[in-house]
């Protein structure tokens, strides 16, 4: 199964120490950052399942943090429980007003923590709203994505060609491992061109982009030529060298796999469902 990948924003040595040591120790893979800046930066780039997030902060306050996560596409949708010191009610409506899932005071019980971190992952995947192995979007809100974009935007699908047989030769968590470093791809291209207002979804193990349209060109290039390039690190020495995989390998029905590449076809404007009214509307 994949690991679950935490982002703590803690300044708190002791607290920061504690918490990394014991959801490390239950096979989560945890990233912590300091400061605000440093924990927007690893959100945008590292996709976190979950945030942890301290309100007070060095350099600035978590409800900021909370707004510029929520502001952006790349990050809005990840869950995110408050940590914090302060438990007036007044700062936990603030909090769940900015989009927080939980508000959690210190000090608090590990094993409350733990189940509350769980609950809020499981509520996202079964809830269809964030994909398991990559934790991106899925389901309906890439439909609602879908709905607020205009013409300046369009809709981009990128393939990975080869997962299947991929995943029946070196297993469900390496497939998996591939399949995060896909959307890692995507994203990070994304961010180096500062399209923070881009959206990236996942659907059948296809990547549902909806980018400016003027940005489609460069991003397509820059995506398919760093994944293709980097996707022999997955594979053996041997398969690598030969380009692929070989199944049934004697067989009659032998077949050869090219290794795992990500394609796409041209960006098509974003279709959109009529409203109710405008259906009413029309003369048949």
């Amino acid at each position: 199964m994949t690991k679950h990948r935490l982002l703590l924003i803690e300044d708190d040595f002791d607290v920061a120490e504690m918490l990394l040591m014991y959801f490390q120790s239950i096979e989560y893979e945890v990233l912590h950052a300091d400061t605000g800046k440093e924990g927007i930066e690893l959100a945008r780039t590292r996709f976190p399942h979950l945030i942890l997030l301290d309100v007070m902060l060095p350099d600035m306050n978590g409800y900021e943090i909370c707004y510029q996560l929520r502001k952006m596409s790349l990050t809005k949708y990840i869950p995110t429980l408050f940590l914090t010191q302060r438990d007036e009610r007044a700062d936990k409506v603030h909090g769940l007003e900015l989009g927080a899932d939980d508000y959690i005071t210190k000090p608090f019980d590990i094993d409350e923590l733990r189940l509350r971190v769980v609950g809020a992952i499981r509520r996202a995947t079964r809830e269809n709203l964030n994909e398991p192995r990559t934790s991106l979007p899925t389901g309906s809100l890439i439909d609602e994505e879908r709905q607020k974009r205009g013409s300046t935007y369009g809709e981009m699908v990128f393939k990975l060609h080869g997962f299947d047989a991929y995943s029946d030769v070196y297993s469900f968590m390496a497939a998996s491992e591939a399949l995060y470093h896909a959307g890692k791809t995507i994203r990070d291209v994304l961010s180096e061109i500062g399209h923070n207002d881009a959206f990236v979804g996942i659907t059948n193990n296809d990547f549902v982009l909806f980018v400016r349209t003027e940005d489609s060109a460069e991003v397509e290039k820059r995506v398919t030529e760093r994944y293709n390039m980097q996707v022999k690190t997955f594979y053996s020495y041997a398969d690598a060298n030969q380009g692929g995989i070989v199944l049934r390998k004697g067989e009659t029905d032998e077949k050869f796999v090219p290794m795992m590449s990500l394609t796409t076809g041209d960006p098509r404007p974003i279709a959109k469902e009529p409203s109710e009214a405008s259906r009413d509307s029309f003369e048949w």
